[in-house]
């Protein structure tokens, strides 16, 4: 197997594409946060209506998929800098593993809490 194929196999691309969608969506989501700023802005009233709104179950649950892109995205940025500045070693299946792990670990505690 040769060209792009090949690297498609790698455990690293996995946690490439993780972190440019988990970065991805966290940018989609910007404009939505700005918006809700923009409430707290405009006055108490609006910003209490949108804060009844949250209080809702798909909201909370959206809220946790939110942590996880954070910690993901987090977990990304550090590999990177690791790559960057550490010498590769035969252990970065498991920290990749780990960083996996961190970030649901990350989003089921920020569920927890919000339930």
């Amino acid at each position: 197997m040769s060209g792009p194929a090949r690297w498609r196999n790698h455990p690293g691309y996995g946690a490439f594409v993780v972190h440019r969608v988990s970065g991805l969506l966290l940018a989609l989501f910007l404009p939505a946060h700005l918006y809700v700023l923009g409430l707290a802005i405009e006055g108490e009233a609006a910003l209490d209506s949108f804060l009844r709104w949250t209080e809702a179950a798909p909201v909370k649950l959206a809220e946790a998929g939110l942590a996880l892109l954070l910690a993901a995205h987090l977990a990304g940025g550090l590999r990177l800098l690791a790559i960057e500045f550490l010498p590769w070693t035969d252990r970065q299946k498991t920290l990749l593993a780990l960083a996996g792990g961190f970030s649901a670990f990350a989003a089921l505690l920020f569920l927890l809490n919000a339930l």
